[in-house]
């Protein structure tokens, strides 16, 4: 009984080090409920046995050593099927772009699965399928995502060059720009993939889209990722990708039949959605700026009507006018 108490907290500790927390000797510690010495001890059991479990001085915790992985176990047939179908459907058709590792990585664990598991999934093959909206291929960006990739891994700055947006609309030969950026995380958001991070000469956490980089090479200088960040939280109240210095209460009128489809659908996490006697709805929100959500108020067309803020019912009301104008005669 006490070996198998061995094993299992052995098990513990690889599964732990060798994911994304730190863990020092205490938080090992408190976790399995022994003392840290214990911890000392089975972490040299682990080394004597050639799992390497390694001190990192740069995170104050255990990590599992370079080249060193624990094949996932006992993975449930949902578990594993649920894998299957983000693999198979964004990864190998390509839905999002730069995760075809994550295809290769499931023939790996399929082959390690019980036959029982193995037939659940074969049997749900091509039944279970997820469509997201049209992406960007990625197509020549995949070396940008590696180098932004690594570059977040080790801490080294990147020089680049970037085709702006603007020059992309106007159709004019692209002037691009040369600066040093730091990346803090990378995200893909409905269509495509953005770096976020520090640019050299702007003020504030950057978005830049990958697809408009037209180089970059890694530095020799160093940089922090500042403490506390995070994607969820730079982000915040955003409508999408663009948090404004300022939040807005939002209230829009949705007539029906539309009013149903916009009912059925989580469009930002503080909505709230009031229905009316006359089939119409009230949604209710608070966001982080306006420039973004206005497009979205556009697409519902006359089925969405502004109530408050007044700021953003006179943009759509302006941009609608300028629309309607493209197609007099």
């Amino acid at each position: 009984m006490k070996q198998n108490s061995d094993i299992h907290r052995l098990l513990r500790i690889v599964t732990m080090v060798q994911g994304p927390g730190v863990y020092p000797a205490e938080r090992l510690a408190s976790e399995l409920g022994v003392s840290e010495r214990t911890v000392f001890r089975d972490i040299k059991k682990l080394c004597d046995t050639g799992v390497p479990v390694v001190f990192d001085e740069r995170t104050g915790g255990y990590r599992v050593g370079t080249g060193f992985f624990l094949p996932p176990l006992q993975l449930t047939a949902d578990e594993a099927l649920a894998l299957a179908v983000l693999c198979d459907d964004l990864a190998q058709k390509e839905q999002i772009a730069f995760l075809a590792p994550a295809w290769r990585a499931l023939a790996k664990i399929e082959a390690q699965l019980p036959p029982e598991a193995r037939a659940e999934i074969d049997a749900m093959a091509g039944h279970v399928v997820v469509r997201t909206a049209q992406a960007d291929p990625g197509e020549g960006s995949s070396d940008v995502y590696d180098r932004m990739r690594q570059s977040i891994a080790t801490r080294r700055s990147l020089r680049c060059e970037y085709e702006s947006p603007a020059s992309v609309a106007n159709g004019v030969p692209a002037e691009r720009e040369s600066f040093i950026f730091e990346p803090y995380a990378l995200l893909f958001s409905v269509r495509a993939w953005y770096a976020l991070g520090r640019r050299e000469g702007r003020e504030g956490v950057r978005c830049l889209k990958l697809s408009r980089f037209s180089r970059v090479s890694t530095t020799d200088a160093s940089y922090e990722i500042p403490t506390g960040f995070s994607v969820e939280k730079h982000l915040g109240n955003a409508w999408r990708l663009i948090p404004g210095p300022v939040e807005h209460d939002i209230i829009l009128r949705f007539e029906s039949p539309f009013s149903e489809t916009v009912s059925d659908t989580l469009w930002h996490p503080t909505q709230t959605i009031e229905h009316e006697p006359d089939g119409s709805i009230i949604m209710r929100l608070r966001v982080a700026g306006l420039d973004e959500i206005v497009w979205w108020v556009l697409s519902m067309g006359p089925s969405c009507r502004v109530i408050q803020p007044d700021s953003l019912a006179q943009r759509v009301r302006d941009l609608a006018m300028t629309t309607a104008r493209l197609y007099q005669t």
